[in-house]
């Protein structure tokens, strides 16, 4: 067991010049009732406070039954943001000490609902809404002195909110949620973390339409408005934070793919829709091929949907099996990739530029017996292709059908099978329906959680193949390491790591993944495997990697109350 599963905490003392209610009203600073008698007197918290001196396992108990009383999803997410604008550091240890409870709440797929209803629950500020209007006033947005520790960026522009379609200002749900699992996940201390919404209007007519929306009501700015506007906020980004990590999130397929190929050579930058969700799906399919016995490039894969992350998907499969010999062209021939029309084909209809690698020539299905009509479909391919693992990125509900899952069983003996799509009710299927249409035979990862289901007569874990693996522990390896460009490399690194956790290499009947408990466990693990592999590549200014292990250890933030000092104040 790495020695980073082990955290050593080192007492240190917070020192600040506020008091009263400013103190009170500082999210990252308030303790609440954990402020000692001391403290009270020295802050000026007398009267402000109830008597009770409480610590922070007391405070835990206290939100942990006020969620319990919260029967709707919506409501304990609605609890848990409340939380964090009031009392970060509880906030926090509530997640750590119920992350697989609490994770599916302040992430996917209770996120979703969050961000369809964000306008109705916003009440205090967190994070940055840059607005199209106000596209001459970024840098002075940016220079407020309460960002200058800021070091990593999360941004959207709520067009592709899940599989929830465009929430416009809404998705701020999103860049809050993948910064709070920065910190809960990948221990990088709040104060680094900065969620950004990019308002550049929304074409939801129901949004349009809202009297209590909170975002520009403008249809969405598209064309060179859009991408100068994209370049006027990374341009002052960049002028602000020179060395910032900037992550994009939700962006719409086409703005995704194109947005990150503009800036990854000139910042530090990931799209996790692309390359997180590549990683996680890589390491998940890394494992599950480990418990078949048949290596991944024998494989034969159909990846249904191809947008961003589909596309992304492929890319890292086709490195992963080149890293087994095959020849690139060998790997692609191995993967057939679908659009919203069936099979992607020379000839075939709606074919993006994006998706050209992904393209099948007609000789490649000539003697096919297909269904008939103009497009193949899925139960063409997977009967004629054989194939063995179908990963679905689609947003298509229920399109992993009975035929088509049990003509996969027929010449399959471990069909793997990642219904990948969230929130849940956007998954292709359900993990129970999949073990009854193959046997029981199936290996299952599901993009939103699932409760466990019976399997070979035990409670069966369905592994929730979930970006939250990756992302948080590439930000800290990257941090960690002051890296200045993501690469390939760093994100392959990312997926081996999470793969050789799994607990499907001692038991091939146990879960693909490691339990959600243990996600900051791995969050520790995949940073100290990224940062080696930024070190190696030359991608960081650390020249001694001996001492990469203390940096990390000595930079992980953990949620815990501090004794408070009272300085002047600077002003």
């Amino acid at each position: 067991m790495s020695a980073l599963m082990t955290m050593p905490t080192t007492r240190k003392v917070v020192r600040t010049h506020l008091s009263g209610l400013d103190l009170l009203q500082n999210s990252r600073l308030n303790k609440g009732t954990a402020f000692t008698e001391e403290e009270r007197d020295l802050f000026h918290l007398h009267g402000l406070l109830p008597p009770h001196i409480g610590t922070l396992e007391d405070q835990r108990e206290r939100r942990k039954k006020a969620l319990d009383n919260q029967t709707t999803a919506f409501g304990k997410y609605s609890l848990m943001r409340e939380l964090q604008d009031t009392t970060e550091t509880l906030f926090y240890s509530l997640i750590a000490a119920h992350t697989e409870e609490l994770l599916p709440i302040v992430y996917t797929p209770a996120v979703g609902e969050g961000c369809q209803r964000f306008s109705e629950i916003w009440h205090r500020p967190r994070g940055l809404f840059i607005s199209y209007p106000n596209r001459h006033r970024i840098d002075q947005i940016l220079a407020d002195s309460r960002y200058d520790d800021v070091r990593c960026i999360v941004v959207s522009d709520g067009e592709r909110i899940l599989g929830l379609g465009d929430q416009g200002a809404g998705g701020m749900g999103i860049p809050i949620g993948k910064m709070a699992l920065y910190t809960a996940l990948g221990s990088i201390p709040p104060e680094h973390c900065l969620p950004i919404l990019l308002d550049v209007g929304t074409d939801n007519e129901t949004l349009l339409n809202d009297p209590i929306y909170i975002g520009w009501q403008h249809p969405r700015v598209r064309g060179q408005e859009y991408d100068d506007f994209v370049e006027a906020f990374v341009a002052a980004v960049k002028r602000r934070w020179p060395h910032i990590l900037l992550q994009w999130e939700d962006f719409a397929g086409t703005n995704a793919q194109t947005l990150l190929e503009r800036y990854r050579d000139r910042l530090c930058t990931f799209n996790d829709d692309i390359q997180g969700t590549a990683a996680v799906t890589t390491a998940t399919l890394f494992a599950a091929v480990n418990a078949t016995g048949v290596p991944l490039r024998e494989q034969t894969i159909a990846m249904f949907g191809s947008g961003s992350a589909g596309v992304g998907i492929v890319d890292m499969l086709v490195a992963a099996m080149q890293e087994e010999g095959l020849t690139q062209e060998q790997a692609r021939s191995r993967i057939y990739s679908f659009n919203r029309y069936g099979l992607i084909i020379e000839g075939g209809r709606g074919i993006r530029p994006s998706q050209v690698p992904l393209m099948r020539k007609r000789a490649d299905v000539a003697g096919w017996q297909l269904s008939g009509g103009e497009d193949i479909s899925l139960l063409d391919v997977v009967r004629n292709a054989k194939v063995s693992v179908l990963v679905g990125v689609s947003a298509q509900a229920g399109s992993f059908t009975e035929e088509i899952v049990r003509e996969m069983a027929r010449h399959t003996a471990r069909p793997i099978i990642f219904p990948l799509s969230n929130p849940t009710s956007k998954s292709e299927a359900a993990p129970a329906d999949l073990l009854r249409w193959t046997d029981g035979r199936a290996i299952i990862g599901t993009g939103s959680p699932f409760p466990p289901i019976e399997g070979n007569g035990r409670p069966l874990r369905i592994s929730q193949v979930n970006n939250s693996y990756i992302f948080p522990g590439l930000a800290l390896g990257i941090l960690v390491s002051r890296a200045r460009r993501v690469t390939d490399g760093m994100i392959m690194a990312a997926a081996k790591t999470l793969a050789s956790l799994s607990p499907a290499r001692q038991d091939k009947d146990a879960p693909l993944l490691p339990p959600i408990s243990d996600s900051r466990k791995v969050g520790l693990l995949v940073g100290e495997a990224v940062a080696r592999q930024a070190i190696a590549e030359g991608m960081s200014d650390i020249d001694n990697p001996d001492t990469l292990q203390k940096q990390l250890l000595s930079y992980a933030w953990e949620p815990q109350y501090l004794p408070y000092e009272r300085v002047d104040n600077p002003c």
